[in-house]
Parts: C-alpha cells; structure tokens; sequence
C-alpha cells in the first residue's frame, strides 16, 4: 500500500510529514521504542493503545518496509526540535557540499569506525554527509536494524552534525542526511589556525632542537680546551 504523505506549507517550502497515530492505515507494524529497543511486529491497535499508554505518539518511520516500522515518540516534540535543527542547517549552508557515504548493514566495527571518522572530517570541514545504507537479500525485510545502526551513527557523530533528514528506505536502501553544525567558513578559520598553530609549534620545536644542538658543541669545545691544563698539572 502506497504511504499518504500530508503536505504541508512552511514558509513557502512544501515538507511531507509522516503518517502519525490514526493515519497509519495498516494492519500491522515493525515497533520501535521510544528508546531504539525493538517491540516486534504488532496489530496496528495494539501498538496505538501503547502509544496512549505512554502518552506519545505512533509515527510511521518507515513506510516502505514490510511491515512498515513505527516508533513511539513525542512527535510534537520531534518536530519542534527538527524544525530548529533545519533553520540551524540552512544558516550553514553558504558553500556547503553533498558528501556520500555508503554502508552495509553487517558492517565491522574497525570499517564502522574507519567511516564515522571519514564523517566527522566532513562535518568539521563544514560539508553535509549523505550516508546510504544499502540492504542484500534478506535484509530488506528488517529495516528495523538500519534503524538501529542509523541512529548510532547520528549519536556518534551529535557533537559535530545533526540529522537533517531522517532515515528513510529508498528502494533497497536506507538513507539519512546529517548537517554540520557550523559554516563552512567557520570551519575553514579554524583549519587555517590549525595549521598557523602546527607550523608555530614546529618553528619552536626546531628552535629548541637547535638550541640544544648549540648547548652541546659548546661544552664539547670547553672540554678540548681543558685537557692540555690536566696534562701540565700530571707531569
């Protein structure tokens, strides 16, 4: 069934938002917690009367899964905090460039490190990061965990970017974006003071390198001077 997306006008700019609560006109869903934890599937009664239960809202985060993935969240909450992340973004957006990273859903934990620090230095130099999650074969039936590793990725990577647009599955694939959190041209001093303070701190090095060098020679010399006197003095 194909998802019903509500436009909505925001400033002249047309967003789709995801099926909420009643909207969600399907049998069952994939349930995520308001935590990341996964629920399993569930009739689509069951998980609107645990969403009443724990005061929060159902969303549809996931539509084109099957199931489709739902999770518990503040919804009203989520999209006060995405709207401000948003505004943030397009402040920064002044020769900012689409960096894309792709992924695999049984990645390593060296290759996972190895592209989270490939994402921070885009982040730092002040470039927004596409990251794809492709899914192979069976993986496809549990985006659940795409989920999963998507939103440790925006952990791991909160102090530099935010998430500017949410995971969604796009064919056989999971798709989020994240931002940076400061201009491009920010961003850029501070590399070039960066680079100012390394060569600082080489001339210095070099200075004491050649200092000590100096210290060294001299008492070499001080010593040859000496040696003739404690020869007069022995004989």
């Amino acid at each position: 069934m194909d998802s019903v997306r509500v436009a909505l006008e925001v400033r002249g700019a047309i967003i789709n938002e995801p099926r909420v609560n009643d909207r969600i006109n399907v049998p069952e869903v994939r349930l995520v917690g308001p935590g990341g934890e996964q629920v399993g599937v569930v009739r689509i009664e069951n998980a609107l009367r645990l969403a009443q239960e724990a005061n929060l809202d159902l969303v549809e985060v996931a539509p084109d899964a099957k199931p489709p993935v739902a999770k518990l969240m503040d919804y009203g909450k989520f999209k006060y905090e995405a709207a401000q992340k948003a505004r943030d973004a397009r402040r920064n957006q002044a020769n900012t460039q689409l960096k894309e990273i792709r992924i695999g859903l049984k990645i390593d934990q060296h290759d996972y490190e190895t592209k989270l620090k490939r994402i921070l230095k885009f982040l730092d130099g002040g470039d927004k990061v596409k990251i794809q999650l492709r899914f192979r074969g069976r993986e496809q039936s549990r985006p659940e965990q795409g989920l999963r590793l998507m939103e440790r990725i925006s952990q791991d990577a909160s102090e530099n970017g935010i998430v500017e647009s949410a995971p969604r599955v796009d064919g056989r694939a999971m798709v989020m974006v994240l931002a940076p959190i400061r201009r491009k041209s920010e961003a850029k001093s501070d590399q070039r003071r960066r680079r100012e303070a390394e060569r600082e701190n080489r001339r210095a090095n070099e200075a004491r390198r050649a200092q000590k060098n100096n210290e060294r020679v001299a008492g070499k010399s001080e010593h040859v001077e000496e040696e003739p006197a404690n020869d007069a003095n022995a004989e």
